[in-house]
Formats: C-alpha cells, sequence, structure tokens
C-alpha cells in the first residue's frame, strides 16, 4: 500500500476531512452522470448515499478504538465487544431497499432503474471502503464504475442494437390489427417467441397495444425492422424495448 498514506488512515481531523471530502465529490460525480441521464436517482442521492456509508465506517471504527483505550475499563467490565464489520454490512442491506425504490416496470413491460441502483449499492461500497481509510480501493473503483457507466454504454447499444432477439411495443388502432402486424412479421421471416396483448381502454385514451417478443432470422439492423412495421397503416406507434 502507499505509505505517505498512512496517516490518514488514522482518526485523525484531516483524515475525517480526507474521507468525507472524498466521499462528497466520488458519489456526487457518479450521480451527476446519472443526473445527466434523468434517471430516478441523481447528484444528491449518490452523494448522501456515499457520505452517509463513510460516516457509518468511522463511526464503527471510532468505537472499536474507543472500546480498546478510553472505554476499555468498562468494556471488560460488562463484557462488551464490537465488530466493525457489522456496520458496513448493515448499510449494504439498507441500500439495497433504497436502491429498490428506483427499479420500476412501466406500461411498456420495461424494466428501468436496475443500474441506477446497482450504482448507489456500488457507491455505498465506495463509501464504506473511504470511512476505512482504504482510499486505493476507492478510487480504483470511481474509476472502473464511472467507466461503466460511461463508456460501455455504447458497447452495449451496439449489441443490442444487432441482437438476433428484439422486444417490441406497438399501438395500433383495433384490436384485430395484430394479425395484420403478425403476418407482416412472418413475412419478413422473423420468428415469433410470444406476444402480450392488451385490449387498451379506449374511454381513458389507451390504444390497443402489445410488446412482441421475436427473433430476427437474418441479422439486420433493428430500425430496418421496425421502420417496416411502421409504415402498416394500422400501427401508431413502435418502439424497441
Amino acid at each position: 500500500m502507499l505509505t505517505y498514506l498512512d496517516r490518514f488512515r488514522e482518526l485523525s481531523p484531516e483524515s475525517l476531512v480526507l474521507r468525507l471530502v472524498l466521499a462528497m465529490l466520488i458519489g456526487g460525480y457518479l450521480g451527476l452522470e446519472r443526473e445527466r441521464k434523468k434517471r430516478p436517482a441523481g447528484f444528491r442521492t449518490y452523494m448522501l448515499v456515499c457520505m452517509g456509508a463513510t460516516l457509518t465506517m468511522m463511526i464503527s471504527q471510532y468505537e472499536y478504538i474507543n472500546l480498546s483505550t478510553l472505554w476499555r475499563s468498562i468494556a471488560e467490565k460488562f463484557h462488551l465487544s464490537i465488530d466493525v464489520s457489522r456496520f458496513g454490512s448493515h448499510v449494504v442491506n439498507g441500500v439495497g431497499f433504497l436502491g429498490a425504490g428506483t427499479i420500476i416496470i412501466n406500461a411498456r413491460q420495461e424494466v428501468k432503474g436496475l443500474t441506477t441502483a446497482a450504482g448507489l449499492w456500488a457507491a455505498a461500497c465506495m463509501g464504506l471502503a473511504l470511512g476505512a481509510g482504504f482510499y486505493e480501493c476507492a478510487l480504483l473503483g470511481f474509476l472502473l464504475i464511472f467507466c461503466s457507466t460511461r463508456f460501455l454504454e455504447i458497447l452495449e447499444v451496439r449489441i443490442i442494437q444487432n441482437a438476433a432477439n428484439i422486444n417490441v411495443y406497438v399501438e395500433f388502432h383495433e384490436v384485430t390489427d395484430i394479425r395484420k402486424i403478425l403476418l407482416t412479421l412472418k413475412k419478413l421471416n422473423v420468428h415469433v417467441y410470444s406476444v402480450e396483448l392488451d385490449h387498451g381502454h379506449k374511454k381513458k385514451g389507451q390504444p390497443p397495444n402489445a410488446v412482441i417478443c421475436m427473433r430476427l432470422t437474418h441479422r439486420e439492423p433493428h430500425a430496418k425492422l421496425l421502420s417496416e412495421i411502421a409504415e402498416l397503416s394500422c400501427v401508431s406507434l413502435i418502439d424497441e424495448v
């Protein structure tokens, strides 16, 4: 490990400041990236989660040190002991509930918020590392997590756009129009796995719609398939999910 950081691994005033400031900067910067993409948890949420985890780990260290020094006689009298790892495990469990609140399933049967929830969990783990004074691990984790959320998304989109399997959300005028859509897909040599049909609600302004899971027999850009289905007069909206 880096020896010049040893004095910052102790619970000194400058160490406390460094840990909390790093937690605020690292958590806030990751949250800022999610904020730009209009995700449920953003700048302040990530910042608070990371700083809260850092504070929790510092509190566990503080109590452990005091039980070994200032409070040693009292601890021995009442047979008190402390496991510093318990604080961290409770943080990880607690952030799991917070992350679950960012995950939703919309009307198109799309699962949204998984990356945001995973990011919150990772921010909490980085906060625990900072609170323990493990600066190298926290900074390396920050770089890798940031690269995953910022740059790997481009690769992920390219892979999805050229994948053989595709899920499509379609809105149409009448329920019977689904037959025209399926016949068109058959002509295009597309294998349909399943169709989740929703009859809609005319009084509420909800048109009939369906989520179609299919497999392309010939690799081609998904945009080309979507444009061919969109040309049908019965289709009012189509989108890949």
